[in-house]
């Protein structure tokens, strides 16, 4: 089954003068079971990370303070652009999409994944992920 990246917004609860809440919850808004959370800061503004796809890891993406800039590709070439700006927004990226990130310079980016860290997961040579 082929799926696409989805943009999940996620129910913000509270107001301006005592703050908000979101919720991610597995079978609510998280299409999988989620193995493993981590988190990225202090990423400059001029470094692009990511350069990789996942052979079977599917992700939802989060960028609780500051922006960042996605863009993905298919394995047919077809590109997808996405920004996260607010913590009440993630995007689901399913596995075979290879991904850039460019992140302001106060973004803090969550990720729930679906899978442990697992190296033979990672296709890291563009030319092989488009075969």
């Amino acid at each position: 089954m082929f799926i696409k990246p989805t943009v999940i917004e996620f129910n913000k609860i509270g107001n301006p003068s005592l703050g908000y809440i979101s919720v991610a919850e597995v079978q609510d808004n998280i299409a999988f079971e989620i193995k493993r959370v981590y988190w990225t800061y202090y990423t400059p503004d001029h470094v692009q990370r990511g350069g990789h796809a996942h052979k079977n890891l599917q992700q939802v993406l989060v960028a609780v303070s500051g922006i960042i800039e996605l863009t993905l590709k298919d394995t047919k070439g077809i590109e997808y652009f996405y920004k996260l700006d607010k913590p009440s927004m993630g995007l689901f990226i399913p596995e075979n999409y290879w991904r850039t990130l460019k992140f302001s310079h106060n973004a803090v980016l969550v990720c729930l994944a679906s899978e442990i860290y697992k190296e033979e997961d990672y296709i890291r040579d563009f030319s092989k992920f488009i075969k």
